[in-house]
């Protein structure tokens, strides 16, 4: 899948663009401020059904309008057209639809467009709470499995409602109680299984793109810890309800899961530099990229890459140029301040590529031939 070209109306600082792709390379330069990274969100947008920076719709819609619009044009690997649509209107319900039919759920969108972004707030899948992990985790298995989005949806509903059974001032109806944990364990095992499995896969895939980005200069470790791994889920449920009570929510089960990073022996989030943390979320994300495209639906991920190279020594960017340069991509999606880094790519790269220019939320393509040197 690639995205031939795309319609943006009143969405955060761009008021309005009209831009045509490159099927492979997409260059996006600007100061910092001005909008590439709006620009990577919109793409964003139209494969998740949200933004990736800001999960209130309505903030989404520029200062001062009543709405905006959405609309992407994108090819198949086979060559068929796919049109998706996004509208939005303060204080009214998000329309998306496909091929000019309004989904029923939003859910049912998700995988067809595979996309994996690496950007500065990466950084919080290293520094920030273990939500940050999971969503990780449910980014890239939503996007080729459905029966796990639905066991997630199922089991977050179920969470909700076991809660706010915890919070009542008086005790809660057993029966009902039993219902919700019921779902819980049931859908939560499916979870489990599922993440432990993708871990047990993704690790080798992740720890060669970090050798290879470092050169072996390190020895990086992934692994995943859930309470469901502890035995019975619903034995759990049951034998915390009690002390859950007094605390008002849950406080086992799988929404408390998290992944471990280390660099050797010790938290990566204690030990890395900046340069090595910006490499292990970089191989995190590639190998997210090459997960999805052995996994999915035999359709090649969009990647976008928001301001990477910042924190990297030159031996590391030299090695991520050689990467993005390659055949091992799709459609690419590249922002940086620095026209240098981008140079380096556009030498190296073979095949057509396009460089747009974002000043003031205002995009402009430029006609420019690159001669390597």
């Amino acid at each position: 899948m690639w995205l031939k070209r795309i319609s943006i109306l009143n969405y955060k600082n761009l008021e309005q663009a009209e831009l045509a792709f490159s099927r492979k390379m997409n260059c996006i330069i600007g100061k910092n401020g001005m909008g590439k990274t709006n620009l990577m969100d919109a793409v964003y947008y139209l494969s998740f059904c949200k933004s990736a920076t800001n999960p209130i719709d309505s903030q989404n819609i520029r200062h001062e309008q009543d709405f905006f619009v959405l609309q992407g044009f994108y090819e198949t690997e086979g060559g068929d057209p796919e049109e998706v649509y996004c509208g939005l209107k303060r204080r009214q319900k998000k329309q998306f639809k496909r091929n000019k039919k309004e989904y029923t759920r939003l859910s049912d969108h998700i995988g067809l467009i595979p996309l994996v972004m690496v950007s500065p707030a990466d950084t919080l899948l290293i520094a920030g709470g273990s939500e940050e992990r999971r969503r990780f985790m449910d980014v890239v298995i939503s996007q080729f499995d459905r029966e796990y989005l639905d066991a997630l949806i199922r089991y977050n509903k179920a969470l909700v409602q076991r809660n706010t059974l915890l919070k009542a001032e008086l005790e809660p109806d057993e029966e009902l109680m039993n219902v919700w944990e019921e779902m819980m364990a049931s859908t939560g095992e499916v979870v489990f299984r599922k993440r432990q499995q993708f871990i047990e896969e993704f690790i080798p895939i992740f720890q060669s793109y970090y050798s290879y980005i470092s050169q072996n200069q390190e020895e990086v470790k992934l692994s995943y810890q859930s309470h469901a791994a502890e035995g019975d889920l619903l034995a759990l449920l049951r034998a915390n309800r009690q002390r859950d009570r007094v605390m008002g929510y849950s406080l086992k089960g799988i929404h408390k899961d998290d992944l471990i990073m280390q660099l050797g022996e010790f938290p990566m989030k204690r030990e890395g530099s900046q340069g090595q943390n910006k490499t292990y979320l970089i191989a995190l994300k590639l190998a997210q990229f090459e997960f999805l495209k052995r996994t999915g639906s035999g359709t090649t991920p969009l990647i976008l890459l928001d301001d990477i190279f910042d924190k990297l020594d030159a031996l590391r960017v030299e090695q991520i140029v050689k990467l993005v340069a390659g055949d091992n991509f799709g459609q690419i999606f590249i922002t940086d301040t620095n026209r240098d880094h981008l140079d380096r790519i556009l030498k190296k790269i073979e095949g057509d590529y396009k460089l747009f220019e974002v000043e003031n939320g205002e995009v402009s393509e430029r006609k420019e031939s690159y001669e390597a040197e």
